[in-house]
């Protein structure tokens, strides 16, 4: 029996809220003279008994008297609407069978204006058990000496309304005493426990554990944790692992540890010259004025565009979006003059401003096409200067084996190119100096505002074949057509070869752009 407060203070919205919050209950219950039945009886001031237990035996007949309830709109008597539940409602009269649990959902809005404690615990000592539903304005402590115990089951409270539909479900998982795990009316993920009538908790299987949401299952990676003893490989499956070895090693009987195998005696490795072990793998070497060859394995005395180069170009805010395009096309003009492939020469691609993204390592493309079409995808940075930033990053990260360079005992060049158009925010000093201690031939390339110092000081031995400036962003073109890599000791070993900026046809070339420039000037601020 539904027991609905009426009161004056119920606005006539809450109560139709109120009046749907018993239909989508009526919904989920199994209505029927030999299962549910259902009455319902509204109060204020006086109790009326909108239909009983035995008047309608189908669902839409109570569905269209409650949407033909009146209410009372007076005061608040909840004790005298709980006496004439327990002598009247539930009486074989009014349709209460004998051996069927007799279930009582008070709904109200405010504080009784009458004794309720007395005759609530009369009714549960009858066997009524009472659900005691507050809304806004109810008081807690009366839901509470009306509703059976345990409370935490009983009793409810919402602050609108509009929120009493969040009820709905669980009266009736609690009034039917369900299985939820059974019935399926559970989110767990994995496994749920049935803690008693409409109550569950979830689980996890074997190997999984409950997240923090209590529903979802994280599998235990033992691997990740660090909760093995493999010496090398971890292979993780949940809540177990298996262990296995690096290549060029062999598990041993203990599956845990690792042996190296000597690889130059057990493959055909086919070096030149000389196999030379390495954990797990090897390398050729060549002997002293010989240089190892594309293949890896042949040595001879030059080997010519093979190196590993890394072009860091300044993308901060005084390049300007235009003239970034230009760079960009400059980048690929000098991979045009390059034989890119796996074995050949590879190339890197680093831009900074106040910071430093790698754009793509020298392990990421193979071909010379693939490399002009990821620069052009290149987005432009803006922000500040950071040269010195750049060059840590690259010294520490873009010439690393994990990023593709090959290992300096292949004596493969490393050449870095830094293009630029103004000073440095940060110091360039440090990261020079130990760009060049490391092995790495650098050039610089300057534009605009740059710092003839500063590209100097990025610049190689002998500095003049090492770095390059203009004073248009239009003219870098001029440079990428100049600039050669030559590798072999008898062409200018990692040396730029750059036209004499006196030549007249440069002189010619430099007269153009400035003529160029000075219209564009002409016409945006003067004409």
């Amino acid at each position: 029996v539904f027991l609905i407060d009426s009161s004056r203070s119920v606005r006539p919205h809450e109560f139709e809220t109120m009046r749907k919050f018993l239909i989508d209950i009526l919904n989920t219950l199994d209505i029927g003279l030999d299962t549910t039945r259902v009455g319902v009886v509204q109060y204020s001031s006086q109790v009326r008994s909108e239909f009983s237990l035995k008047t309608h035996s189908k669902l839409e007949n109570m569905v269209k008297a409650i949407n033909e309830i009146v209410p009372l709109a007076q005061g608040t008597m909840t004790g005298l609407a709980i006496r004439y539940l327990m002598n009247e409602a539930f009486s074989p009269g009014q349709g209460d069978r004998p051996k069927v649990p007799n279930v009582a959902v008070i709904v109200t809005d405010g504080r009784p204006q009458d004794r309720v404690a007395e005759v609530a615990a009369e009714a549960r000592e009858r066997g009524i058990e009472i659900y005691a539903v507050g809304v806004a304005r109810a008081d807690m402590t009366s839901l509470r000496a009306m509703a059976s115990p345990p409370f935490e089951d009983h009793v409810f409270l919402v602050e609108r309304f509009d929120l009493i539909y969040q009820f709905g479900l669980q009266f009736q998982d609690k009034l039917c005493a369900i299985d939820l795990c059974a019935e399926g009316k559970h989110d767990c993920e994995q496994v749920c426990v049935n803690m008693g009538p409409g109550i569950f908790t979830c689980d996890c299987n074997k190997g999984y554990r409950l997240n923090e949401d209590e529903k979802t299952c994280s599998a235990i990676d033992l691997c990740a944790e660090g909760k093995h003893d493999c010496e090398q490989i971890c292979i993780s499956a949940p809540g177990v692992f298996t262990c296995d070895c690096n290549k060029g090693f062999k598990l041993n009987r203990d599956k845990r540890t690792c042996t190296n195998m000597d690889m130059c005696n057990t493959v055909k490795h086919g070096c030149d010259y000389q196999c030379v072990n390495t954990p797990g793998s090897y390398h050729c070497i060549c002997p002293e004025g010989q240089l190892l060859q594309d293949d890896g394995k042949t040595c001879g005395t030059c080997k010519s565009a093979n190196i590993d180069l890394v072009l860091l170009i300044d993308g901060s805010k005084s390049v300007r979006p235009q003239n970034f395009e230009l760079v960009k096309k400059f980048v690929n003009q000098v991979v045009d003059s390059l034989d890119v492939s796996a074995h050949g020469t590879r190339v890197g691609l680093v831009q900074y401003s106040s910071r430093v993204r790698t754009e793509f390592p020298l392990n990421m493309y193979h071909t010379a096409e693939d490399i002009k079409a990821a620069v052009m995808k290149v987005d432009y940075m803006e922000k500040g200067t950071m040269t010195g930033l750049a060059l840590k990053h690259m010294l520490e990260y873009s010439f690393s084996e994990a990023e593709g360079a090959r290992p300096a005992s292949r004596n493969i060049p490393r050449i870095g190119l830094v293009f630029t158009d103004g000073r440095s925010q940060d110091d360039i000093s440090e990261y020079a100096k130990k760009a060049k201690e490391a092995g790495i031939t650098m050039y610089a390339v300057g534009v605009g505002k740059a710092v003839e110092d500063e590209l100097r000081e990025i610049a190689s031995d002998p500095v003049e074949k090492h770095f390059y400036y203009t004073t248009d962003f239009s003219a870098i073109n001029t440079i990428a057509d100049n600039l050669k890599l030559n590798v072999c000791p008898a062409e200018s070993l990692r040396e730029v070869e750059v036209k004499d900026p006196c030549a007249c046809e440069n002189l010619m070339e430099f007269q153009q752009a400035t003529m160029n420039r000075l219209d564009q000037f002409t016409q945006k601020h003067i004409l």
